[in-house]
């Protein structure tokens, strides 16, 4: 993380001495502070969701913040940034965390650019590493985004900010129907309204790797309703840079969960991509290089607020559109359905009445100016030959005629 200007005297808890800002989000801002106990730094994230919330969201978010850091405070991995207490003050929870040297991802590539395949591949096994942890404690994180993934200089990974997870299953504290989130990196299956499960972080780390080779979100239209709707209906961005990336993002951002890929398919393919090609093998052909991309804001990171309303207007629209592909391909379908009977009456009746079908197609009336006609051979030897053959026929009868009459004579 790296320290924002910001700085402050201020105690938290009677404990976190805060000093630098370390970065600041759509649900609160992250401190650099000394525990004044154990004489260590750490980092503290001041949850404020900053975002437009009701007072009662608020209040469901804030008892589910304290209750989801607790259940994230039970895993202890090396790629899980440590949670070591939680606390409250001024009514609002607080996260007291494992103080990494990195930067986040979002930071690396605004300023460096794309990453090449095999560096996002060994960012992308620690993170999948991080979030099989996470489930394996019923633990999903729900916003996996280049922000919260924070590459030490060896390009190591570790995720961070459990801010917004849930518990597998428990639905007791919910915002009326409300989605809280960063839309470009945000599953299918959420903006459709269904409970979160693992495939939905498994979503978002295909979207995050994806930002990471590319430069840019798969799905970004600048505005949330309009980007969720195309996580919903439309396929990423074609990618550019991503090689043999390619196939694991694509099987990690496959829009039913049931056929997402999985961890142990993710992690296989990623692995591959880091070992690079078998020894011996020949070298794929390479294609056109893309331009090369100047570095500069990655879009699609910001938390969004979608209402239950907003949510129901997605469901429409989303529906309409797939509805209209379902009729565009049902139209088709009856087209083809119909010219099938149609040849299959045409073949009846010839079989009926003796006709032969004819085997071609009759060839299209010539709309074009008329053709050339080009010289044959035969125009010229067929008459030659005939008229050849006439001459030596009348010689012969000559001929005959007269030995007849020389006979007589």
């Amino acid at each position: 993380m790296s320290a924002d200007t910001g700085r402050s005297n201020r105690v938290v808890a009677g404990r976190y001495a805060l000093t630098d800002v370390l970065g600041r989000g759509g649900m609160g801002t992250v401190w650099l502070a000394t525990d004044q106990v154990l004489e260590r730094q750490v980092a503290l994230k001041e949850i404020t969701f900053s975002v437009d919330l009701s007072d009662e969201e608020r209040q469901v978010l804030r008892e589910r913040t304290m209750r989801e850091a607790r259940a994230a405070a039970r895993l202890d991995h090396p790629h899980v940034t440590t949670v070591y207490d939680v606390v409250e003050e001024d009514g609002k929870p607080w996260l007291v965390m494992e103080h990494v040297s990195a930067r986040s991802l979002q930071e690396i590539v605004e300023e460096r650019g794309p990453l090449a395949p095999q560096a996002v591949a060994r960012i992308g096994l620690d993170v999948l590493d991080a979030l099989d942890a996470a489930h394996a404690a019923g633990i999903v994180h729900r916003d996996v985004k280049p922000a919260n993934v924070l590459v030490d200089r060896d390009g190591h990974a570790c995720l961070t900010d459990f801010g917004i997870a849930t518990t597998t299953g428990d639905s007791s504290l919910t915002t009326h129907g409300a989605l809280i989130g960063s839309p470009s990196y945000m599953a299918p299956e959420r903006a459709s309204g269904e409970a979160p499960g693992p495939p939905v972080d498994l979503w978002s780390l295909g979207a995050t790797l994806y930002a990471g080779v590319e430069g840019r979100p798969p799905f970004d239209k600048g505005e949330a309703m309009a980007t969720l709707l195309s996580v919903v209906s439309e396929h990423p961005a074609p990618m550019l840079r991503a090689g043999p990336l390619e196939p694991v993002l694509r099987g990690l951002l496959t829009k039913d969960p049931t056929q997402r890929a999985t961890v142990a398919q993710a992690r296989r393919d990623l692995q591959a991509v880091l070992a690079g090609p078998p020894a011996g093998s020949p070298p794929p052909p390479q294609a056109a290089a893309p331009p090369p991309r100047a570095p500069g804001p990655v879009p699609g990171g910001s938390v969004e607020r979608i209402s239950s309303e907003d949510l129901r207007a997605l469901a429409s629209a989303s529906k309409a559109l797939l509805g209209s592909v379902a009729r565009d391909l049902a139209d088709r379908r009856r087209e083809r359905k119909s010219e099938e009977r149609k040849s299959e009456e045409r073949t009846s009746e010839d079989r009926r009445t003796g006709r032969r079908t004819p085997s071609r197609q009759p060839e299209p009336p010539v709309t074009g100016p008329p053709r050339r006609r080009r010289f044959k051979r035969r125009w010229v030897v067929v008459p030659v030959l005939t008229t050849v053959i006439v001459v030596v026929l009348l010689l012969a009868g000559a001929a005959l005629g007269l030995a007849l009459i020389l006979g007589l004579l």
